[in-house]
């Protein structure tokens, strides 16, 4: 007797889905974490995360001194370890590698997680800033991801890629970081497919804003100080943006439940399947909301967020708190330990 198409196809669908509620949750005891961009933002608040489900960490980023002040404040001794490097070099990527195999004895789990972030009008943004954020938000991950493989086949290893909202819906004022987060996403999806076979797990995480203060590291372009102020405000709102401790904790549970790919925020959820339920709808509000940002202007001079700061911006309690706490602001004295007391004082 025949067996319906659609029925072997239901039956496979109702297999995979079963097999994988039966599969047990990833343990994070001891394993060990490589994470990029991991000395301020959202880096930092993943490694608080994944050490507090008793993993052992390393963190790379660029400045010696902000990976310092980042393990002083996770105050965890020998279960986090630094390595100082640029992700877009190729050289800097390997080293961070051994690094972590040298320090913890393994590679486990690796986070993309270092970002570009560029804003302000299409008309502002070169195309030398559409290759500068690629190497940084796509073929930095495609490089480390590819030269951590040998440690995670062998160690059956899970990789976390942390795009973002506008990596599944183009935002107006953000074209090269959205340009740079598909990419990412893309990405995500190809390595997720190919090395499941080699028993390496991808998770691709695509987060609302969240409130870490990086607009300050952000490039900003265009009419400088309005277009600082309605970023760093956006993502500063309580009911848009999320809780850096919250995000971080639901990115490491997509990692434990080897989820394909997780929504991180109610609104990037929202806007996700807004997109993919009415994209004629969804591309005219966005194209209607761009007519309110604020407009190009000749030239294409690019300053740091933390240049065009306003009064607005510095008055705003919500962002200069997630500064403080995500060591945004630069290296104070001495960190605060997790406890919030002083160590100096103690």
């Amino acid at each position: 007797m025949r067996v319906p198409k659609r029925l072997l196809l239901a039956t496979a669908v109702l297999a995979l889905a079963l097999r994988r509620q039966a599969t047990p949750a990833y343990d994070l005891a001891e394993k060990s974490v490589l994470i990029t961009g991991g000395s301020r933002g959202l880096g930092l608040a993943l490694a608080a995360e994944f050490l507090a489900r008793g993993a052992r960490v390393t963190l790379m980023a660029r400045t010696a001194a902000d990976l310092d002040w980042a393990a002083a404040r996770l105050a965890a001794g020998d279960r986090v370890q630094t390595v100082t490097g640029d992700v877009t070099r190729e050289a800097d990527l390997h080293r961070a590698v051994a690094e972590a195999v040298r320090s913890h004895g393994r590679l486990d789990v690796l986070v993309n997680n270092a970002g570009l972030i560029q804003t302000g009008p299409l008309a502002n943004i070169t195309e030398a800033d559409f290759r500068d954020i690629m190497e940084v938000n796509a073929f930095a991950p495609l490089r480390l991801t590819r030269a951590a493989l040998p440690e995670l086949r062998r160690r059956r290893g899970r990789v976390l890629m942390v795009s973002s909202v506008g990596g599944k819906v183009a935002v107006p004022h953000l074209a090269s970081y959205s340009f740079s987060k598909f990419a990412l996403t893309g990405l995500g999806q190809a390595f997720r497919a190919e090395l499941a076979r080699e028993g390496v797990t991808v998770t691709t995480v695509c987060p609302t804003v969240v409130r870490t203060g990086s607009p300050r590291q952000a490039q900003v372009k265009g009419q400088h100080r309005r277009e600082y102020a309605l970023f760093a405000t956006v993502d500063n709102l309580p009911f848009l943006s999320l809780d850096a401790e919250v995000a971080a904790r639901r990115m490491v549970d997509a990692v434990v439940r080897g989820d394909a790919e997780a929504m991180i925020g109610g609104p990037a959820w929202l806007l996700k399947h807004a997109q993919a339920l009415a994209p004629q709808l969804t591309a005219d509000v966005l194209a209607l909301g761009n007519r309110l940002l604020p407009a190009a202007t000749p030239g294409d001079r690019a300053v740091p967020g933390r240049a065009a700061e306003g009064l607005l911006t510095r008055s705003n309690p919500i962002k200069r708190e997630a500064e403080r706490e995500f060591n945004e602001l630069g290296l104070p004295a001495t960190p605060p330990a997790q406890d919030g007391k002083d160590p100096s004082k103690s």
